[in-house]
């Protein structure tokens, strides 16, 4: 079971059965396809958020 910020789903975990509860993963199509470094994936996900915010203040 995978958080995808804040959708939970049940997702493959064959192709990395090195993760762990708690690692951030690539998820492309249903199946965890590799794990992230923790400080990568928290700069990957404040600049999504910073998308997120700048695509919603362009909206009418």
């Amino acid at each position: 079971m995978v958080d995808l910020g804040g959708v939970r789903k049940t997702i493959s975990m064959a192709l990395v059965p090195e993760a762990v509860p708690g690692d951030y993963l690539i998820v492309h199509v249903g199946h965890a396809i590799g794990c992230i470094d923790p400080e990568e994936a928290e700069r990957t996900l404040a600049l999504f958020g910073e998308l997120a915010q700048m695509d919603a203040g362009s909206r009418p």
